[in-house]
């Protein structure tokens, strides 16, 4: 059965601190048009999952700050089987161009996949209404496409993965699921090239995602409390008295992180080591083994670098089946380094009883970490890049996907061409951890480059244009 997600409002008010007055002023304007264009229907948003992974990321600002425009923004995840599960991650994995499992999307996946999904439109259907706007997001929920315009709805797709180059595997997934996806009314991609071939490009759109820089992610923490929040955890060893490890709520009210991070190391991480870090799900394409091995072989001991390899805690990711078979391999990968530097590597995987005190342990592990690497070997955008960026975080990252549109290469991070080079990945972190002076220019620019072009407000008057083409301000 489908569950709807609670959202508070939140005003949007609060970017008036972090933009030019004049763009500040442009989206008052748009958010005016919005609340009359969107008058007596409900925006929904559909996807997978609520816990984990860039979609909840980008869901849970934009339907709270939508919310506090006065739209009636909604958020709803569908349920799914096992079974259900390891077909939606198979398609994932296939529209990245790899094959995942090595399993086919045949006949009996799409039954199981139909299925599924059909249980859980006859839930939805009912609550939507004629006029309402759906954003569909990712392949998961695509099926429900058809049913959703049908019940009246006017339907968009949103796919936030997929690849530059096209191969074999990937365009057979296209078509896998392309009698779903064409029935929507717009397609939205993260990127141009994204786009899939014989989409009618008129109704192609882009929208780069964005990060809240309000959220418990990316607020401003004082070097006290991220030291508090890392002890607190159990990330760092911890000595003499500490702050409490106290965060600000989305709605405002404090929290304070209680639960402790799962570490896989020889010995605690002391809190003066040069930390090395990547933030990731449990998966391939995030490339764990390339991390793991790049810095073993080529970040030098002499450096005093450590490396924190942080994901979230497996059994909370219900829509990501292989998340734990990827840690007990990088676990495996790992105790077989040689002592040091097997030392310096620490796996480490996150709580997720509570989202946000999960965030907040994110946003101080990077801001503790002295170079943050992004080695995915695909990417739909990368939103962990704009995160470490927004903190002023020299970042590491491969020429993937969305990544190049974040990253200017040497100025405000700096990009692998080749992502299966562990030495050249190992020579661009040991060159920043020499370098503090170059470091710290380029986590300047990148907080800049943030602030420029990845902050909220950006996607909700994209999304506010594209839904401006489908439908019309009602009569009164």
């Amino acid at each position: 059965m489908p569950i709807e997600i609670d959202i508070s409002s939140m005003s949007p008010e609060r970017f008036r601190s972090v933009l030019p007055q004049e763009r500040y002023a442009a989206f008052e304007r748009a958010t005016g048009e919005a609340r009359e264009l969107l008058r007596d229907r409900v925006v929904w948003n559909v996807n997978s999952t609520a816990l984990g992974g860039g979609v909840v990321e980008l869901l849970r600002p934009l339907v709270a700050y939508a919310r506090g425009t006065g739209v009636d923004a909604r958020w709803v995840v569908i349920d799914g089987t096992p079974d259900f599960f390891a077909i939606t991650k198979r398609i994932h994995n296939h529209l990245h161009g790899t094959t995942g499992d090595g399993l086919p999307l045949d006949e009996d996946a799409r039954r199981i996949y139909e299925g599924v999904l059909a249980e859980n439109l006859s839930e939805l259907a009912p609550r939507v209404h004629a006029g309402d706007v759906v954003i569909v997001h990712d392949p998961q929920p695509a099926g429900l496409i058809d049913g959703l315009r049908d019940a009246g709805a006017t339907v968009i797709w949103r796919c936030h993965i997929g690849i530059d180059e096209p191969n074999d595997v990937a365009r057979q997934a296209w078509a896998w699921l392309e009698p779903y996806v064409l029935a929507a009314d717009a397609f939205v991609f993260s990127r141009e090239s994204f786009a899939w071939d014989g989409l009618d490009r008129d109704r192609v759109h882009v929208i780069p995602p964005t990060i809240d820089v309000f959220s418990p992610k990316n607020q401003d923490l004082e070097p006290d409390v991220v030291r508090a929040v890392l002890v607190a955890s159990g990330l760092v060893i911890g000595s003499g008295e500490h702050p409490p490890a106290t965060f600000r709520r989305r709605d405002g009210t404090p929290g304070r992180v209680e639960r402790r991070a799962h570490l896989v190391e020889d010995g605690p991480l002391s809190p003066s080591a040069p930390i090395v870090l990547q933030v990731s799900r449990w998966d391939m394409l995030k490339d764990p083994f390339g991390v793991i091995r790049g810095f073993a072989e080529h970040v030098p001991r002499a450096t005093g670098a450590h490396l924190v390899y942080a994901g979230p805690s497996v059994e909370a990711v219900a829509d990501d089946p292989e998340g734990t078979e990827v840690l007990r391999a990088s676990i495996a990968l790992r105790e077989d380094l040689p002592s040091e530097p097997r030392s310096r590597v620490h796996l480490a995987t996150l709580p997720m009883q509570d989202s946000e005190e999960n965030a907040v342990m994110v946003n101080a592990l990077q801001r503790h970490a002295r170079v943050i690497v992004q080695k995915s070997l695909a990417e739909g955008f990368g939103l962990t890049v704009a995160e470490a960026m927004w903190k002023a975080r020299p970042v590491v990252a491969s020429r993937v996907g969305g990544i190049q549109e974040q990253i200017v290469h040497g100025d405000s991070g700096v990009l692998l061409d080749n992502t299966h080079d562990l030495a050249a990945y190992g020579a661009a972190v040991t060159a920043l951890l020499e370098q503090p002076e170059q470091a710290r220019r380029i986590g300047e620019r990148a907080r800049e480059r943030v602030s420029e072009h990845f902050v909220s407000v950006r996607s909700l008057l994209d999304y506010l244009e594209v839904i401006r083409s489908l439908v019309h301000v009602p009569a009164h």
